[in-house]
């Protein structure tokens, strides 16, 4: 029996039998012209720069570019440099013509306040020289005769007091008791007879921390200290 012929329509159709719209896989479209020699375009321009390049430098053009365009910059900030020189120097000249005012004003003041300090140094001088003379003829003289009398009611405090003199450097210091030659004060005081004997007798109080030194006539000794509670 002959073997019934197949054909397309004898097979159960499927999944296969209904493909997707449009072209898929090697049955894709043709693209646009554009879109094909556009790698070619990019690639023959990057050619041609790498070209271009490799002429500037292998011929040295690009050190020419290279100098034109530095030495168009150097001339601006030269330029720019030049404008700042001449603002600065007209302050300057500004500012020095100012600084010479000041300075004739304030050498005239100067000269004025030389020979106002020349006049106050003399009569300072002449003042210092009236002065000095007292001063010299006053001095301390720890050789000079002292008595210290305890008027306290404290038996050994006028030796006390004596030796803290002694310790000082005065050379010439007697402690005593009052004998009735003496009109007792009221207070502790460093009497000195002559002027001579200030300066003495000023030391020898603050030696034993007295307030108080007056001058006295009719003393035995030229310094009399007299101690009291």
């Amino acid at each position: 029996m002959a073997r019934d012929k197949m054909t397309y329509d004898s097979y159960e159709r499927d999944i296969f039998d209904n493909p997707p719209k449009g072209p898929v896989g090697v049955h894709r479209g043709s693209r646009p012209l554009m879109a094909r020699l556009a790698p070619f375009l990019v690639v023959m321009l990057i050619a041609a720069l790498a070209g271009v390049g490799a002429w500037l430098f292998v011929s040295g053009e690009y050190k020419v570019i290279l100098g034109q365009s530095t030495s168009q910059s150097e001339t601006a900030s030269d330029a720019n440099s030049a404008d700042s020189k001449d603002s600065s120097n007209t302050s300057a000249n500004g500012s020095s013509n100012s600084t010479k005012k000041d300075s004739s004003s304030s050498d005239a003041k100067d000269s004025s306040s030389d020979s106002t300090q020349s006049d106050s140094t003399n009569s300072t001088n002449s003042t210092d020289q009236n002065t000095q003379q007292p001063e010299q003829t006053s001095t301390v003289n720890k050789a000079t005769q002292v008595l210290v009398v305890n008027a306290t009611g404290i038996q050994g405090y006028a030796g006390q007091r004596s030796d803290v003199l002694q310790t000082s450097g005065y050379t010439s210091v007697t402690a005593a008791n009052p004998d009735g030659t003496l009109t007792m004060p009221t207070y502790t005081v460093v009497w000195y007879q002559n002027e001579t004997d200030k300066a003495t007798a000023e030391d020898v109080a603050n030696t034993l921390g007295i307030a108080t030194v007056e001058q006295a006539q009719g003393l035995a000794v030229p310094i009399t200290v007299v101690l009291l509670n």
